[in-house]
Formats: structure tokens, C-alpha cells, sequence
């Protein structure tokens, strides 16, 4: 189901204009009447977020670049109706995650298999299992064995459960941003965390025995 911003404004707290900051209200409103160079700088401040975001979600480059172009285009066709009811990055966010779930149900109707790509530092999360102490050689087997576990447990996951521990692990947004997000309740964030990292540790705890 597409999400709207309404649905958003009911589920997370509201940020005003001047939450937003006046040179970005400035060049969110010049890129609203199509100021080149304005559009420009914004995709080069978010073009690497989004194809990051993309990337984790989908784990496929091919993929990644091509949500991420759909991504911008509904940016600066919909950027006249931002209101500065979230920051810009948590708007994108949220146009992200949501043409990143159009593209998955668009692979689970070719029963494609999904795959997700992990940033490194989610191994540093607090709420992983923490690395044993040992010589370096033996760290760096560790962190990448690590790495591979966490991956195949994400894979696992449903999209939403991913989504919402990347968008808090791997990118540090708030709840509220989480929540703006994936246009859901603040409640509904924090299950889908605890049931992802209750599924991530079960996981690693298997695959570890």
C-alpha cells in the first residue's frame, strides 16, 4: 500500500519551517520552482544517502541506481508539497523506503530472490553480539564471518523488520524519523525493532552453535 504524508502527519511528531533551517527551506523552495542549479546541489548533499539506503535495502547495485534515480525524479515532482513537517533527509527517507518496497514487490512477484547488502558498522551495534578479544588476524576473521552471519539473517527478515533496523543501525535516525519514515506509529517502530533484533540474535546464536 503506498503511503501518504497525511497518514505521517497521525503517526510521528511535526517539525515546523524553522526545524528545518533557513538555507535548506531556501533551497528546498528554489528547487519547488525548478532552479537547476538548486536541484543540483540537492542531489550532490543526498545522492550518496539515498543510493546507500537503496543499496541496503535491496542488495543490488544494478537495482540501487535505478530506485535511486526514481527516487530523485519524485523528489522534484512532489518537492512543492514539503512543508517542513520533517527535514528534508527524513523525507527522502521516506520516498526510499517506499519506492525500495515497490521494487521488492515488484521482485516477489518473479520470486526473485532477495538479498540485502550490510554496512560494516553494523557490527559495532550495541545490541550484537560483541566480538571476542583476540589478535588482530583473528579480529578481522571474526568481524567478516560476523558480517556474512548478519547479512544472511537480514536476508530473513521481512522488508519492514529490515528496513526499520537499517534505518536505525545502519543510518542512527530516531524513532520519530523511523516513524515519519515508514509512515507508522511510534509503537509500531519499536516492535519491529525488538522483533528484528529478537531474530537477529536467535540467528547468530544458530549459526554460532
Amino acid at each position: 500500500m503506498k503511503v501518504t504524508e497525511d497518514l505521517a502527519l497521525n503517526t510521528a511528531p511535526a517539525e515546523s519551517w524553522a526545524d528545518v533551517g533557513d538555507a535548506e527551506a531556501a533551497l528546498i523552495q528554489q528547487c519547488a520552482v525548478g532552479d537547476e542549479i538548486a536541484c543540483a546541489q540537492l542531489v550532490a548533499e543526498h545522492e550518496r544517502m539515498v543510493l546507500q539506503l537503496a543499496l541496503n535495502l535491496l542488495g543490488d547495485r544494478d537495482e540501487a541506481l535505478e530506485v535511486s534515480q526514481e527516487v530523485f525524479l519524485r523528489v522534484f515532482r512532489t518537492i512543492h508539497q514539503f512543508r517542513g513537517r520533517s527535514s528534508l533527509r527524513t523525507w527522502i527517507f521516506r520516498i526510499v523506503v517506499n519506492q525500495a518496497r515497490n521494487r521488492q514487490r515488484w521482485w516477489n512477484r518473479r520470486h526473485k530472490r532477495q538479498q540485502v547488502s550490510l554496512d560494516e558498522h553494523i557490527a559495532q551495534c550495541g545490541e550484537m553480539p560483541a566480538i571476542r578479544d583476540a589478535s588482530a588476524p583473528d579480529r578481522a576473521l571474526d568481524r567478516k564471518e560476523l558480517a556474512s552471519q548478519l547479512q544472511e539473517a537480514l536476508e530473513a527478515l521481512p522488508f519492514d523488520q529490515r528496513t526499520a533496523i537499517i534505518l536505525r543501525e545502519v543510518d542512527g535516525l530516531s524513532y520519530d524519523e523511523i516513524a515519519y519514515s515508514l509512515g507508522v506509529t511510534l509503537g509500531t517502530v519499536k516492535a519491529r525493532l525488538t522483533r528484528a533484533r529478537q531474530a537477529l540474535r536467535a540467528a547468530l546464536k544458530e549459526a554460532r552453535s
